[in-house]
């Protein structure tokens, strides 16, 4: 997959068939989507192309949107990466991109930079200056300039309509079967390991602490979870706690994962942890002799779980 940083980057000899959205997640409504339009690219005849924003456009015209997303710019070019799409268009989104209308941004982007021959949208699709125009609208103008327009339906997506919205509710209550089914996938955070405090290595529970450095980035609901990641194309299962360690007072939330039969050193490794299962709420334990009887019986469900995957 070639990468492009602006729209004014991309060239290519062939038409294309694309598509265009912020693709948050992409989840199995998109990938219908997307599935579609490397179907239309097989015969090596046009391109493939999808067209996404960065900033997301409700961080930037949305004054106090505080929206967390559920993919990193570089996750989310790794999951689009992998349905087939030979070029991903990651365009920054400002105020100015903002206020093209319909008509420009279907001339002088669709048309006259990206030689679109064919147009694959979902059934909600809306865009132009304050998200005006409609899929009525796109395929007056596909009948103006010469392109085909062809809309996925909400039944074809799914009957529930998969929506970021839905996944990102059900990962902030912890509903984490919802989420990864939406997904398709297991929802994954990918961090630095640093330096913690390293109590968890007094109790018999050491840690990996993830660093998130994005902080646009979607942390689902405190608590501990089962948790598998890869270290060295090795499987590794293990819970993770999202929290702020009240047993010991802490103030700042951590993310802290304990790896099944793991002992390496894995300082300033970046992991991808994939969470599979909500246990339990984070709690304050009156002892920390307590708190390791409950992590005992937490390591004892995690590993039940494993088991049965």
């Amino acid at each position: 997959m070639k990468l492009f940083h602006s729209i004014t980057d991309f060239h290519s000899t062939k038409k294309t068939i694309l598509t265009l959205g912020t693709f948050d997640g992409v989840h199995i409504g998109h990938k219908k989507i997307l599935e579609r339009i490397t179907q239309n690219t097989e015969n090596g005849k046009y391109e493939s192309l999808v067209l996404t924003f960065f900033p997301h456009p409700r961080m930037v015209l949305q004054e106090k949107s505080e929206i967390k997303l559920l993919n990193t710019i570089s996750e989310k070019s790794k999951l689009l990466k992998e349905t087939g799409i030979e070029n991903l268009v990651i365009h920054p989104f400002d105020e100015s991109f903002s206020r093209l209308t319909a008509e420009e941004f279907v001339s002088t982007i669709l048309v006259d930079q990206f030689h679109i021959q064919k147009i694959i949208i979902g059934y909600d699709h809306r865009f132009g200056r304050n998200r005006t125009a409609n899929i009525d609208n796109l395929i007056a103008f596909g009948a103006q300039y010469g392109f085909e327009v062809e809309q996925i339906s909400a039944q074809e997506i799914q009957d529930v309509s998969v929506s970021s919205t839905k996944i990102r509710k059900a990962l902030l209550d912890g509903n984490m079967a919802l989420a990864n089914e939406y997904l398709g996938y297991s929802y994954f955070l990918t961090g630095e390991v640093v330096k913690g405090k390293q109590l968890g290595r007094t109790i018999g529970f050491p840690t990996a602490n993830i660093q998130i450095e994005e902080d646009y980035k979607l942390i689902p609901k405190t608590g501990v979870y089962v948790v598998k990641t890869l270290i060295d194309q090795k499987e590794i299962f293990g819970m993770m706690n999202i929290g702020f360690n009240p047993t010991v007072n802490g103030q700042k939330q951590t993310i802290e994962v304990n790896l099944f039969d793991f002992d390496g050193t894995i300082y300033g490794e970046k992991l991808q942890i994939s969470l599979l299962k909500y246990l339990r709420k984070e709690q304050k334990f009156g002892s920390v002799d307590l708190l390791k009887e409950q992590l005992n019986l937490d390591k004892k469900t995690a590993l039940e779980f494993v088991e049965n995957l």
